[in-house]
């Protein structure tokens, strides 16, 4: 293709896809960062803390409603029936355990018998929210983190906040209390906000308008049917990321535009942070890519499931982590499947590089050493290329693995929910390739064990 008529083609998208789409992201979001910095000038008056929770109440269900209409009721029955196993269980030692199993009782008969597929999709985001919310309140306060029961117009202050109701992130009970002590007002409080979100629209542009061109129009690449068929993987998963960075970026702004996750430091903003970009499209190992990819879901898991189930053992505990987050995100085929897959992916890469690391004595493993590493070989060439092939079998596996997630199927199959024969046909063109070297990488490690 001739310059001329791809610089023609890139002015015909800027203007059909470009700027409508910003115009409509914008449009979707203002009036909730509007009631985010309502609530965080509320949080800055003086007066009883009950007030502010309840303005934290009322914004948080005006912003639902705002986006979900009548909808808004499944999110605040969940609230409701979680608060009234904490009254009922005041003396139990185990209410993140109850409420856990109520949580998962609720997702499943909601999706499974009274409500639609597309419009539990809709809210399925908010529902997962008030669900990690709910469940690690209940075991800070089994561990004596969360000091007894809080009132209501605490509790469904913090479950329904406005700053994370609709986008997330997860945040802790102890972070909204800070949040609605009302910290100071500042300039770099608005940058770190403002930045955020600047971010989360420059990655919604990239999602919709560059990645699914990005080897026709931008890196014009042509290679055979196979070659062509791993471009078109890539640019899938390059929209599915960006499109998770841009609900990334977006939680963080509303989050610290309300007031929780930005602090001062060191004469800068230390704010809120979400998601890492960066640490996904140029990974150093799969298990990094992980906990980048949502940081407070990534440390809730972690935090809540994980340290719960490390007395099963490495392994059972890594497929109950996944399990959980799986089913937080509903009863997807195709999302379980790469929830799953991924548990066995960052098992075996973990192991297999611990392994290598302890026969070289090198720095090869999953995480980046400390400064103080006793590692003998650290920066030889060889070490960072034995890094370098695990980072681009992790870029390979991001590529097989949101190779489904494609922009082009019908809007109403993604509002229902890629169905579970566009998973199987998906990973079947391209041979299955990332499950057989996850196998291959296991029975090498079984071989040098």
């Amino acid at each position: 293709m001739e310059l001329s008529t791809r610089l023609l083609l890139w002015q015909q998208l800027a203007g059909s896809c470009g700027l409508s789409v910003l115009e409509q992201g914008l449009q979707e979001v203002w009036k909730l960062l509007l009631l985010c910095l309502l609530c965080r000038l509320c949080f800055r008056q003086g007066g009883a803390s009950t007030v502010k929770h309840v303005a934290s109440l009322l914004a948080g269900i005006y912003a639902l409603f705002l986006f979900f209409h009548v909808h808004v009721w499944w999110v605040l029955l969940l609230g409701g029936l979680c608060y009234l196993v904490l009254l009922l269980s005041r003396a139990c030692s185990c209410r993140g355990l109850l409420l856990s199993a109520l949580v998962l009782l609720f997702l499943l008969i909601g999706e499974l018998h009274f409500i639609d597929l597309v419009t539990w999709n809709k809210i399925r985001g908010s529902q997962m929210v008030v669900a990690m919310k709910v469940i690690s309140l209940g075991f800070d306060m089994d561990r004596g983190a969360v000091a007894g029961l809080p009132s209501p117009a605490e509790f469904f202050g913090y479950v329904f906040f406005v700053g994370t109701v609709i986008f997330g992130p997860w945040m802790s009970f102890s972070t909204y209390k800070k949040a609605v002590g009302g910290q100071p007002l500042s300039w770099l409080w608005l940058y770190c906000s403002s930045l955020s979100l600047l971010k989360s629209q420059m990655c919604l542009l990239i999602s919709t308008c560059i990645a699914p061109y990005l080897f026709t129009l931008f890196i014009p690449l042509e290679g055979n049917a196979v070659t062509q068929k791993w471009l078109e993987a890539y640019e899938n998963a390059a929209s599915f990321h960006f499109s998770n960075y841009f609900v990334g970026h977006l939680s963080e702004g509303a989050a610290m535009l309300a007031g929780a996750g930005a602090a001062e430091q060191d004469g800068g903003c230390r704010g809120l942070r979400v998601v890492q970009p960066l640490s996904v499209e140029m990974p150093r190992s799969m298990v990094l890519v992980v906990t980048s990819w949502n940081i407070p879901m990534s440390q809730w898991l972690k935090t809540y499931v994980f340290r719960s189930a490390t007395q099963l053992g490495t392994f059972p505990a890594i497929l109950l982590t996944y399990t959980a987050s799986a089913l937080l995100h509903g009863l997807s085929f195709h999302l379980g499947a790469v929830l799953l897959s991924l548990g066995f992916i960052t098992y075996v890469e973990h192991v297999l590089r611990r392994r290598l690391a302890s026969i070289f004595n090198a720095c090869i493993l999953s995480r980046p050493c400390s400064s103080g590493c006793s590692h003998r070989h650290q920066k030889e060439v060889w070490v960072m290329v034995l890094n370098l092939v695990f980072s681009l079998l992790t870029i390979f596996h991001l590529t097989y693995l949101g190779s489904m997630f494609d922009p082009g199927v019908d809007e109403q199959a993604v509002e229902e929910g890629y169905p579970a024969t566009h998973t199987l046909h998906r990973w079947a063109q391209l041979n299955w390739a990332g499950h057989w070297l996850v196998f291959a990488c296991w029975v090498f490690y079984r071989l040098i064990k």
